[in-house]
C-alpha cells in the first residue's frame, strides 16, 4: 500500500487518506440498548450516535494525539476531562506525571504537588480540597461546599495557563505569554 500511495503522489494524483474503515468494538448491552435508544430518539443510525461520541472524545482530547503538547499545556485536558481519564483508564498521580512531564523542560513542567491534586479529583474530593486548600490558601469550608471544580480549574489555570503574578509557583510569570484555555486546549500552542 505504501508503494501505490507513493507511486499516487509521483504522478500527481492524490490518495485519499480519508477512506473509512470499519472496527469492531465491544460494549455491554446497557450500552449498546442507550445508543439504540438515543439513535431512534434522534432518527439516525446506530453508527451515527458512535461516531458522534468518538468524534466528541477526539475532540476534547486532541492536545494528548500530538507528542509536542506536553507540560503546562496539558493542564486543560486535565482540568476539564481529567476525573473521567482517570476513572476510566485507572491512572495514578506516577503515570500522570509521565503523561504529561515525560521529556519537558523545566520552564514548561507541572509541578509534582499539582499532579498528585489533578489524580484526586473525582476519586477522592475531600483529600483535593484539602489539598487545593494548602496549596492555594483558600478556605477548606468553601472547597468542601461544592466548589472543588470551579477552585481547581481556577487555581491551575492562573498557575500554568494565564501564569499571572504570584500564581506562577516557580513555572515563571515571562510577561507577554499568555494563552487561552481554548487555543490551548485545541493544541495550537506549542512552546
Amino acid at each position: 500500500m505504501e508503494t501505490r500511495r507513493h507511486a499516487a503522489h509521483k504522478g500527481n494524483t492524490h490518495v485519499s487518506e480519508s477512506r473509512k474503515r470499519a472496527i469492531s468494538i465491544r460494549i455491554n448491552t446497557g450500552d449498546v440498548s442507550k445508543v439504540k435508544r438515543l439513535a431512534q430518539r434522534l432518527g439516525v443510525r446506530d453508527s451515527d450516535i458512535v461516531r458522534f461520541a468518538l468524534k466528541s472524545m477526539l475532540t476534547r482530547l486532541v492536545p494528548l494525539c500530538d507528542p509536542e503538547v506536553r507540560g503546562r499545556n496539558l493542564v486543560p485536558v486535565f482540568v476539564e476531562s481529567g476525573a473521567e481519564l482517570l476513572r476510566y483508564f485507572d491512572l495514578d498521580a506516577a503515570r500522570l506525571e509521565v503523561i504529561i512531564n515525560g521529556s519537558t523542560g523545566a520552564e514548561r513542567r507541572v509541578e509534582r504537588d499539582d499532579i498528585a491534586l489533578l489524580a484526586l479529583t473525582g476519586a477522592q474530593d475531600p483529600y483535593a480540597a484539602l489539598k487545593l486548600s494548602e496549596l492555594n490558601h483558600e478556605d477548606e469550608h468553601l472547597l468542601r461546599n461544592g466548589e472543588l471544580s470551579s477552585s481547581l480549574r481556577r487555581y491551575l489555570y492562573e498557575k500554568y495557563v494565564y501564569r499571572n503574578g504570584a500564581a506562577t509557583g516557580g513555572n515563571g510569570g515571562n510577561g507577554g505569554t499568555h494563552a487561552t484555555p481554548a487555543r490551548i486546549s485545541a493544541g495550537a500552542t506549542h512552546e
